[in-house]
């Protein structure tokens, strides 16, 4: 990673959980753990951060109104916050609040995921950053893992589609931007089961409870 690509995580963590019935940045992880035994360092926003900051400078994790109750993980796990003062105007808002956070560190790369996507494998995201770094230089924009034709988390994005995330009307949304820049955008294969797992409700998150589904 050189200092013109310098990678920041941008962790997304500012929706309201309304399916899965509470906070999924504070569910316990791995799944299985007694509720009560999810500490700080324990929790799935606590794995989501512990998976990208040996592949960035630093993870900005944005919080809307559970700013709170996220403060005391993102701080012992060594992570920023960035707070989205409205996030009731979407996912996409709070993307834009975290880049531009980003920006502002000095970072001009981005690793970014919602906290709702199981982390990936330590060797994965560093052939991630990897990939990201020769296809910046071939003139692509941002990579994307891809597992079984479905495409996932972490999406890793250069400048120019940084500066497309900024630039897009508030109404839009990074499906719509990355559309609009499909032929910048590589998408890497990846052997990674849990980029399929869509974690939405408790049924879902119940079902990864087996061993087997996590992989360190």
């Amino acid at each position: 990673m050189t200092e013109l690509n310098l990678l920041c995580g941008v962790i997304l963590a500012a929706g309201q959980s309304s399916r899965m019935g509470t906070d999924k940045a504070l569910l316990p992880w791995p799944p299985g753990r007694p509720a009560s035994d999810a500490a700080p360092r324990q929790t799935l926003l606590a794995a989501a951060i512990a998976a990208l900051k040996p592949v960035t400078a630093a993870v900005i994790v944005v919080a809307g109104k559970n700013a709170r109750e996220l403060a005391s993980v993102v701080s012992a796990c060594g992570a920023l916050l960035a707070v989205n003062p409205d996030p009731e105007r979407g996912q996409f808002s709070s993307l834009q609040v975290g880049l531009r956070e980003a920006l502002m560190r000095g970072c001009d790369a981005a690793m970014i995921t919602p906290v709702d996507c199981p982390p990936l494998r330590a060797a994965t995201l560093e052939r991630l950053r990897q990939q990201f770094e020769q296809l910046l230089a071939a003139g692509f924009w941002a990579v994307e893992p891809e597992y079984n034709g479905r495409h996932g988390h972490p999406l890793v994005a250069g400048r120019e589609l940084i500066d497309a995330f900024l630039s897009a009307p508030i109404t839009d949304n990074a499906r719509q931007v990355k559309h609009a820049h499909e032929q910048a955008i590589q998408y890497v294969p990846v052997d990674e089961p849990l980029l399929s797992v869509d974690l939405n409700t408790p049924e879902q998150y119940t079902a990864l409870s087996g061993a087997a589904r996590i992989r360190s």
